[in-house]
């Protein structure tokens, strides 16, 4: 079950960080100044309490920037556009952003039904003993 539950928090943040993702794909202006940059969620296994060595489900490392190129668009009417008529905008790409959610969405699915099923088992099992 915990294996599970660490599954449904992280790809929760997954699909939040998505959409947020989406959200700033058009913003050339954020408060730490310049386009926004895509962020991404930083994973890696967690170590499992139990006395064997198999991983104990996922955890949150932290939510990054992607350092990746920024775009460049020709648009010299735009208000942050420079001298040349390129305006910097952000390194979101809607079809990945898409994908990303999709999965994440698929996996959080899955986890959801293998609690559910882990939840059944106990429930069987105690009426089992009773």
């Amino acid at each position: 079950m915990d294996v599970s539950g660490s599954g449904l928090s992280v790809q929760r943040v997954r699909m939040d960080t998505v959409a947020e993702n989406i959200a700033n794909a058009e913003t050339t202006r954020t408060v730490e100044g310049g386009p926004y940059r895509r962020l991404r969620v930083l994973m890696a296994a967690a170590a499992s309490s139990g006395r064997d060595d198999s991983a104990g489900g996922v955890r949150l490392v932290g939510v990054a920037a992607d350092e990746g190129p920024l775009k460049q668009v020709y648009d010299p009417s735009h208000p942050d556009a420079d001298e040349d008529g390129y305006v910097q905008m952000p390194n979101v790409d809607i079809a990945s952003e898409m994908v990303d959610m999709v999965t994440a969405s698929r996996a959080y699915e899955a986890n959801a039904k293998a609690l559910a099923m882990s939840r059944a088992m106990v429930r069987d099992a105690i009426d089992i003993l009773t």
